[in-house]
């Protein structure tokens, strides 16, 4: 499945974060990947091959 994503991209993971929303915006693209949490605001970084595992859908 070939996904498409780039800066500014809102993404759903497959996970909740702790605010119980599993929407994310994507901030930094490269070999990591730093995405915000659209609902609290709460940043992280992770390995491009860590987000690719764990990311469900790329929202248009």
């Amino acid at each position: 499945m070939n996904k498409k994503y780039d800066i500014n991209s809102l993404v759903i993971m497959k996970k909740p974060h702790a605010c119980k929303t599993n929407l994310w915006r994507i901030t930094r693209c490269g070999v990591d990947i730093k995405l915000e949490c659209v609902n609290c605001k709460r940043s992280i970084m992770m390995e491009r091959i860590e987000f690719e595992k764990k990311l469900k859908k790329v929202e248009e």
